[in-house]
């Protein structure tokens, strides 16, 4: 299973706690809590699901479960100086589906759960 970092749900505490002050100073400003809160449910909701059958993307609202037989590759889409690469699958009809908290990193890996389907981009 990938998913984002458990820490940032310590971060979007902490924006809370820091956004407390502010937040009581005026009737409407609690909404301000409302920021931290989506942050913490898109990290716990978000993630890309890896089995023997199938690939599971789940996003903010919804989700997909792609049986490996529709992937024909994997794309790179490549992130700015400071942010990783990303990683889309490519179905078989041509369609890209964004695969959340994947990395090129993480391709060694998703390349073994896939049981040989996907080819292991260190070549070992």
């Amino acid at each position: 299973m990938f998913r984002p970092s458990s820490l940032q749900v310590l971060v979007a505490l902490a924006i809370a706690f820091c956004a407390t002050p502010v937040a009581l100073g005026a009737p409407l400003l609690f909404l301000l809590y409302l920021l931290p809160l989506g942050l913490i449910y898109w990290t716990l909701r978000v993630r890309t699901v890896v089995d023997a059958e199938a690939l599971t993307v789940r996003r903010l609202l919804g989700g997909r479960r792609v049986p490996w037989a529709e992937i024909s590759s994997l794309r790179l889409v490549r992130g700015s100086r400071h942010t990783s690469s990303r990683v889309s699958a490519v179905l078989t009809d041509g369609a890209e589906l964004p695969l959340p908290a994947v990395t090129v990193r993480d391709l060694p890996q998703l390349a073994a759960v896939s049981g040989g389907r996907l080819p292991d981009p260190a070549g070992e």
